[in-house]
């Protein structure tokens, strides 16, 4: 183990357990035993003290949804809120990259090597399988859990009915209610499942209050603090 933390170390990796201090309080709640017993990190890991919202959805985005998931990069960053995705292509990048290129904060949940992610100034890498695992299905479908809840609202950009992680993750979010769902108007029957199981139907134009809602309920849930 000390060697395997060593050369962790040397990938600029390093491991946060459940008892950790910057354990998200927000898994140990919501994911009880199903949290991850250790994270594994690479970047700055303040940013898990941060208001966070979550964006996911397909790799093949249409026109109008690419744009739903690049105005929720553009507000999180605007409000101040930390954007969670995963890192994929489609809807996950386009989001960070929305995100970042506005002044925000990305923290992106890899379903491959982390020793591989180049350190970005404001993104936080995250594996729950340790620094050196390689992707696979199985773990692209896992990491999901974290980031529906780590998100205080999770943002779904377009969704396939009935298969690929975005429709898993998101019907157990909402089995579950780790975090409220909201599914862009414009995807198809995939998402109008989704709002028949209890997501809500947004509206591109409707983001900015809504984010902006999000803003204020975390400041005031901040000064009460």
């Amino acid at each position: 183990l000390e060697q395997y933390l060593e050369r962790a170390s040397g990938c600029g990796c390093y491991a946060i357990t459940r008892n950790s201090r910057q354990y998200p309080h927000r898994l140990r709640q919501l994911l009880g035993e199903d949290a991850p017993a250790a994270l594994w990190l690479k970047g700055d890991s303040t940013l898990l003290d941060t208001p966070m919202i979550s964006v996911v959805g397909s790799r093949d985005l249409l026109p109008e949804n690419q744009r739903f998931a690049q105005r929720i990069g553009f507000l999180a960053a605007q409000q101040g809120i930390t954007l969670v995705s995963g890192n994929a292509r489609g809807a996950d990048s386009i989001a960070q990259e929305a995100c970042l290129a506005a002044g925000g904060r990305v923290i992106s949940v890899v379903a491959d090597k982390l020793q591989k992610q180049r350190y970005r100034e404001n993104v936080l890498y995250i594996s729950e399988s340790g620094f050196d695992c390689d992707f696979t299905a199985a773990r692209a479908l896992s990491r999901n859990h974290v980031i529906h809840a780590l998100g205080s609202r999770v943002f779904v950009a377009q969704c396939i009915l009935g298969k690929g992680g975005t429709w898993s993750g998101t019907t157990a979010n909402l089995k579950h209610k780790w975090s409220p769902v909201g599914c862009s108007m414009h995807s198809g029957p995939g998402n109008y499942a989704l709002h028949a199981l209890g997501a809500k139907l947004v509206h591109y134009d409707h983001l900015y209050i809504i984010i902006e809602h999000i803003f204020y309920i975390n400041n005031r849930t901040k000064k009460k603090r």
